[in-house]
């Protein structure tokens, strides 16, 4: 085994192999996050396939624990929506049901052990590096924001055609009488409306990476404890960190219905 397949030496060898991601030459500094994109495409494809196979075999009469659970999900997602959206459309329900459940999934992945993931690829595959959150790395917290942010110049153009979303771009938040005074503002109102439109994507992708991020980062620390340390401390983080899991897929998933509805309405 080389060098770089060596087992850490240390703990901070420890620490930085287990934040170091999978790239196509396993240097895990530069180029595609490999474990990024694929464990967050098998997630995305569970939460399709659990979906999918609840709604083919849904009863009316004999609900399974399983489709009890998938319709508490809808109708909580559908309650957000009814309160937050105020316009029409057949995507945002769609949108936020996949926002929720993707998000959770991909956060959920800081519930399995440290090592588990990581020792399974090295040993079966072959691979040396893994990081089996998702939403940990911030290439793919910010492009599912920018995701989002190009949903709201659809959502906008949609609402308002191309020439009104245009003339808002450049007409608010300030209003001025006149030709003159329009030109005159028109710049001023152009940035802010660059700084609102560039300031929804960053705070929705810095927001849910910090969280993981840290959160992935405490699970780590806690498993260089001895044994018994790791149950005393693992066991009440875990718990708390449900509600964190949870919690930031929820507010990724209202920010997201929020910022689409104010996309909808005129200033």
């Amino acid at each position: 085994m080389s060098e770089a397949h060596s087992a850490p030496a240390n703990a901070t060898e420890y620490i930085k192999h287990h934040l170091t991601f999978l790239t196509p030459d396993e240097v895990g500094h530069t180029g595609f996050h490999l474990d990024t994109f694929w464990i967050a495409l098998v997630l995305g494809l569970l939460f399709v396939g659990i979906f999918a196979l609840v709604a083919r075999r849904a009863s009316v009469d004999k609900p399974g624990r399983l489709q009890c659970l998938v319709e508490i999900i809808i109708e909580m997602v559908d309650t957000q929506i009814k309160d937050a959206f105020h316009g029409k459309s057949k995507v945002i329900a769609p949108l936020s049901l996949t926002i929720f459940c993707w998000v959770f999934l991909m956060n959920a992945m800081d519930f399995l052990p440290v090592d588990l993931l990581p020792w399974i690829a090295s040993h079966v595959f072959g691979i040396h590096y893994l990081r089996v959150v998702p939403t940990a790395d911030v290439n793919q917290t910010f492009a599912m924001s920018l995701s989002v942010m190009f949903l709201i110049m659809g959502f906008s153009i949609g609402a308002k055609g191309l020439g009104g979303y245009t003339k808002e771009l450049f007409t608010a938040p300030f209003h001025a009488s006149g030709p003159i005074g329009t030109l005159i503002l028109a710049p001023v109102n152009f940035a802010f409306q660059l700084l609102e439109l560039l300031a929804k994507p960053i705070s929705l992708a810095l927001r849910l990476f910090g969280n993981m991020y840290a959160g992935e980062l405490i699970f780590i620390l806690i498993a260089l404890l001895p044994w018994g340390a790791q149950w005393l401390l693992g066991g009440p983080w875990a718990i708390f960190h449900i509600l964190v899991v949870t919690l930031q897929a929820f507010v990724f998933m209202m920010l997201t219905i929020v910022y689409l509805s104010l996309a909808v309405e005129d200033h």
